[in-house]
């Protein structure tokens, strides 16, 4: 069998030479590198002042919404959050295309999720933005990872390091990788305080 050539299948020159963005996205793009870093030094508590600079920036944000110093959010002006979230430490909010996050959904520490890819079949790889859509309620546990495209519906975990390469119904809990949903999540009683 033959080795293709490299050149055939994949050409970095021609990657590089790809318009992946308007001229008015890069422009957007320079001045979040400059502002971005600093959202890091903003003491945590301070959950409306960063919210406020990412609304600024184009990022749909609800109520109550509690985003941590250390998130990394690539292009805050694709993100859509729903009220009362929380979106924990160390998380990657890889928003190429757009991410959509439901109400009341806590994204634990070290989640990933990435809403952008190459089309493989062209050896240039231009890039895909497919959108990602977390539904309401729904708990994303340790550093799980989100893929492109992907639909998980209202209510639904996604266990510790779960790879989510595509859509699941509501009320599904998940896990492995790729992930499986490996039952229904029951409806929750709740658990006195005090």
């Amino acid at each position: 069998m033959n080795t293709p050539h490299r050149d055939t299948i994949f050409n970095a020159r021609l990657h590089r030479a790809n318009s992946n963005y308007r001229p008015e996205e890069y422009r957007r793009r320079v001045l979040w590198m400059a502002v971005r870093p600093l959202l890091r030094f903003v003491p945590r508590f301070f959950y409306r002042f960063r919210n406020g600079i990412l609304r600024a920036f184009g990022a749909r944000i609800g109520s109550e919404v509690r985003i941590y110093p250390d998130v990394a959010i690539f292009f805050p002006w694709n993100l859509e959050i729903g009220d009362e979230v929380t979106i924990g430490p160390g998380v990657q909010l890889y928003s190429l295309g757009k991410i959509v996050i439901g109400d009341g959904t806590m994204i634990s520490y070290g989640a990933h999720f990435c809403a952008g890819t190459h089309d493989y079949h062209y050896i240039n790889l231009p890039l895909l933005k497919p959108e990602i859509r977390i539904g309401q309620g729904t708990w994303v546990c340790t550093e799980a990872f989100v893929g492109p495209g992907v639909t998980v519906g209202d209510f639904s975990i996604i266990g510790a390091r779960a790879v989510v390469l595509k859509a699941f119904p509501d009320y599904s809990i998940l896990g492995g990788n790729p992930a499986r949903r490996i039952k229904d999540r029951p409806v929750p009683g709740t658990q006195e305080v005090g």
